[in-house]
């Protein structure tokens, strides 16, 4: 601040008056406060010179300033319109993913790419715009442009400058995930002792296909174009690394390219991986089961060899998780009453060699969950019969979970009339086909550790199908809106990079017995606006709330006083790109 003296016909007037750069960078000024004039401050001051009095008011009111302690007054008149196309309110919520984004170094190896490519966009600013927007306001790339402007940091790119960097960071997505992984040791513990795969597909608009864009089995049911991603994931829930293949690719051979290149890149050599049946293939195996590789992975007991069948089936042998492994207990004889019992895992296991190939099987029984999968059953029953009753039956495609798979039609009756719909004549076999299985799973190893062990490792595969629902449901990956394969890679190289930014956040966050949603967490991120005060600062027009206290203090700066200066939040602006070296 300084002292402005203006004469103004008889009289010299004395103002307070901060210079500042208003919304687009422009240098202005403002009145900050009216002392009067020096003709009048003389009666008044009795004696004292009004200049320098002014001159130390001056001073006195910069003091407070710079210490944060001064008093901000705002007038405003009803009389008057805002500016035409200026922009009053603005984000703040990206700030604290900003703040995780330099600390897994983005910023850098968006240097090195440029460095390498020579292009004179800005990657840094385009990639992380596009990873704010993915989390907060998920969207086309057009609109991630535009819901950019609402950051208080505004972007400084065009919409074909989008276009160009996402065929760059297709090129370079191997080399982004390694070093993003290296880096990510450096702000928490990578927990890879075990690592978990599994595949998902997601769907086009369009219905032509070209390049990945191809039709395959869609898990979501729907006659159009999918791709394919094959995700890695650690045992904290952290995406580790993906690729991205033809929709009609068999996801079977899918893992062990992406593991060699986990070995190569990523320097992650001794693992043990953990995968549902649909990617339990002898080949998977057998390749996990080398060097200091191992593999976890579901095991259907209705497809085992008759004889394993039946010693899965004996009631006999079982041990319970959480008792000591000399209890032993027969399952056709347990107290369900006891609640502790009607809640157990029951286990048991075995070695088997299969061509060659030394596994344990491990199988499992739970009373509740064979109660749960009864219900389920009846429930699909009640609903074949009512579609029956009703004549509303639809014959198809007969999935495992589907009621229809009790429902058949002969083809014409004896007297040659097309046939009613009715239940099968195998339907009761079927259900007591199903039933023999009620309450039992199967795992298979080739890891010597105790059962409880293997159970609790395999009991963390949720966490990655919790990983494709954010990326599907919050973060609107899909439909994928992009034609050419250089921007599909790029566009879930995006959508990853956002994932694990979003489970570093909520793993900050949730803390002290705290359990935030990402959909949560995001939504608040989204509703973190400030009003600005042109000359001042930012005022918070949020509320504050517990979450927004964790994330203040996840971060280490706080944006939740009644105004926040812009030196202020120059220096916040500033403390989200240092690296907290651990």
């Amino acid at each position: 601040m300084k002292l402005s003296i203006k004469k103004s016909g008889r009289f010299t007037y004395l103002y307070a008056v901060k210079g500042y750069r208003d919304d687009k960078g422009a240098s202005t000024s403002k009145v900050v406060r009216k002392f009067g004039t020096i003709e009048g401050l003389k009666d008044t001051l009795k004696g004292e010179d009004p200049v320098e009095w002014a001159r130390a008011q001056v001073a006195e009111m910069t003091a407070l300033e710079n210490a944060g302690k001064q008093e901000v007054l705002v007038k405003y008149k009803p009389s008057v319109r805002l500016k035409k196309d200026e922009q009053r309110s603005f984000n703040g919520g990206y700030l604290f993913l900003e703040k995780i984004y330099h600390e897994l170094g983005l910023d850098k190896i968006c240097a090195k790419i440029t460095d390498r490519h020579k292009f004179e966009f800005d990657l840094d600013g385009i990639l992380s715009r596009l990873v704010y927007t993915r989390i907060m306001y998920p969207g086309s790339k057009r609109s991630s442009l535009e819901d950019s402007k609402r950051y208080i940091e505004q972007p400084a790119c065009d919409l074909h400058e989008i276009y160009r960097a996402l065929s760059v960071l297709s090129g370079e997505s191997d080399f982004i995930q390694a070093q993003v992984y290296k880096n990510s040791k450096k702000v928490f513990t990578r927990n890879t002792g075990v690592i978990y795969y599994d595949c998902t597909n997601y769907f086009f608009e369009s219905e032509q296909e070209s390049g990945l864009r191809q039709y395959g089995v869609s898990k979501e049911h729907r006659p159009s174009p999918i791709v394919q991603m094959g995700l890695f994931m650690d045992m904290d829930g952290m995406p580790l690394a993906f690729e991205i293949n033809p929709g009609n690719t068999s996801e079977q051979g899918t893992m062990l390219p992406l593991e060699k290149k986990l070995n190569g890149n990523f320097k992650i050599s001794k693992i043990v991986v953990c995968t549902d049946a649909g990617l339990s293939s002898y080949e998977n195996r057998k390749g996990n089961n080398v060097g200091k590789r191992s593999f976890i992975t579901v095991q259907s007991l209705k497809r085992l060899k008759g004889h394993l069948q039946e010693w899965a089936l004996q009631p006999q042998g079982w041990r319970m998780k959480g008792k000591g492994p000399d209890e032993i207990f027969d399952i056709s004889r347990l107290d369900e009453t006891n609640d502790e019992i009607y809640n157990a895992t029951f286990y048991k296991s075995r070695w088997i060699n299969e061509n060659g190939l030394e596994e344990r099987l491990i199988a499992t029984f739970s009373p509740k969950y064979r109660d749960y999968l009864g219900y389920i059953r009846n429930r699909q029953l009640e609903r074949a019969g009512k579609a029956i009753a009703k004549g509303t039956a639809k014959l198809g495609r007969k999935r495992a979970t589907d009621y229809r798979r009790f429902i058949s039609q002969a083809s014409y009756t004896p007297d040659g009339e097309l046939a009613p719909m009715t239940k099968t004549g195998d339907c009761l076999h079927n259900v007591e086909q199903e039933e023999r299985f009620d309450g039992y799973y199967g795992v298979s190893t080739d890891l010597s550790d105790n059962e409880p062990s293997i159970l609790k490792y395999n009991g963390f595969r949720w966490k990655l199908e919790d990983c494709f629902r954010v990326l599907k449901t919050d973060f609107e990956a899909r439909p994928v809106f992009l034609q050419r394969d250089d921007r599909i890679k790029a566009h879930f190289l995006t959508c990853f990079l956002s994932l694990l930014i979003i489970r570093i956040l909520e793993k900050k966050v949730n803390r002290a017995g705290q359990k935030f949603s990402v959909r949560k967490i995001s939504d608040t991120l989204a509703g973190m606006d400030f009003c600005s005060i042109p000359g001042e600062g930012f005022v918070p027009t949020y509320t504050r709330t517990t979450l927004t206290d964790h994330l203040h203090a996840s971060a280490g700066f706080r944006t939740d006083y009644q105004i926040i200066t812009k030196k202020e939040m120059r220096k916040i602006i500033a403390s989200t790109r240092k690296k907290d070296e651990k």
